[in-house]
């Protein structure tokens, strides 16, 4: 909950549905195997939970596992393949917000050379920024490297040492902990970033050329309330940035306003059509995400 990404947006939305609903919340952390998630299942049980969210991918297989043992929970976990009668997956399109983000950071490069500090290789926003860089610009050449993990900050600052040392003039961090952490040493570096999972623009100054927000903390609540009304519907679930769960933040002061206004366009025409510029749709990605 404290890794300033993802898992405080996550935990903010527990604490929304806790205000609004007037309903016990608990959380736990470090569940690394199917074992100690059942562990937590049965503590949750016995405590008369009834909707529990597991907050990543992994979650998908530990719910499909141990999910008909507890047919009175209902079990949500993100981006991954819910195969049961009370498991729901819900998948956010993180490609094509990856496709804008990197339409941007092409556009903005000096050394046509963009680094990305990524988590794992089966991240949708990193081929879709990867694509979107080289859609907008021929001539740039994406170096990624892997934490292999969400949270490793002492990995992720080496691995920016790696591509900072190859000319890298822009750098998008997708990652959790470490995230606000790479982009601050970009900053000192007098570099450009591209946030992460939630606006970053705060970090200040402009070297934050815009964000690919996740609106995780909004989704806990619409989830919620779906439940609450018993409307939650078992399988995989879809959202993007067409009913604005996934979104394009502010863009920096450094970001010429003709190019904005081009790129706003491209995503409201998007949003409409569902096709990117590249004439791929959001649905083409949504293996990516299982």
């Amino acid at each position: 909950m404290s890794d300033q990404g993802w898992g405080t947006k996550a935990y903010t939305g527990l604490l929304n549905i806790q205000s609004k609903y007037d309903v016990d919340i608990f959380y736990k952390e470090g569940i690394t195997s199917e074992q100690i998630a059942e562990r937590a299942i049965k503590e949750f049980q016995n405590k008369g939970v009834n909707l529990i969210f597991g907050n990543s991918s992994a979650f998908g297989t530990f719910f499909n596992a141990l999910s008909k043992k507890y047919p009175n929970i209902h079990f949500v976990s993100f981006n991954s393949n819910a195969k049961n009668q009370n498991t729901t997956s819900m998948i956010l399109d993180g490609y094509s917000i990856g496709f804008f983000g990197g339409k941007v950071a092409g556009y903005m490069t000096k050394t046509n050379i963009i680094g990305i500090v990524a988590a794992f290789e089966n991240q949708p926003e990193v081929q879709g920024f990867t694509d979107g860089a080289k859609f907008e610009n021929k001539q740039v050449k994406v170096l990624t490297k892997y934490v292999h993990s969400w949270d490793n900050r002492e990995k992720a600052s080496l691995l920016l040492e790696q591509l900072l040392s190859q000319n890298v003039d822009i750098v998008y961090p997708t990652g959790n902990s470490y995230n606000q952490e790479i982009i601050e040493k970009a900053k000192a570096e007098d570099l450009y970033s591209i946030g992460f999972a939630t606006d970053r623009t705060d970090l200040g100054d402009g070297n934050v050329l815009t964000s690919t927000i996740q609106d995780i903390a909004e989704l806990y609540a619409y989830t919620a309330k779906k439940f609450n009304e018993g409307d939650l519907s078992a399988g995989n679930m879809y959202f993007g940035m067409s009913d604005n769960f996934t979104s394009i933040g502010e863009f920096s002061e450094h970001v010429d306003k003709e190019f904005i206004l081009k790129i706003n366009k491209e995503i409201n025409d998007f949003k409409k059509s569902g096709k990117l510029p590249n004439e791929q749709k959001a649905e083409d990605n949504e293996d990516d995400n299982k």
